[in-house]
């Protein structure tokens, strides 16, 4: 599957990675961009294995287990996946959450 990103997420993915280095450092940084990095690619490999949202039509959520944020994503085609939105869980729901 191709990813593609919307200016959105990757503004979002910016701010996570610039507040993540800012409150936590280098190390935690980078894990968190390991860990980014590793649910997009088990989102490219298998996109419908994220929960599907029940209140936005043919969007899914993938969880950081780790870390306090969730990734928003759609199903383009079938050979294509928008991740739409990265949020930190602290913030208010972003519709249908």
């Amino acid at each position: 599957m191709n990813v593609e990103y919307s200016k959105r997420s990757l503004d979002d993915i910016r701010e996570m990675a610039a507040r993540s280095k800012r409150e936590f450092g280098d190390a935690v940084s980078a894990k968190l961009d390991e860990h980014l990095h590793s649910i997009i690619d088990q989102i490219a490999r298998d996109p419908k294995s994220r929960t599907p949202l029940r209140n936005r039509a043919g969007v899914h959520v993938a969880v950081f287990v780790l870390y306090p944020y969730k990734l928003f994503y759609r199903i383009v085609d079938d050979s294509t996946v928008r991740i739409l939105h990265v949020r930190h869980t602290s913030r208010r729901s972003w519709g249908g959450e």
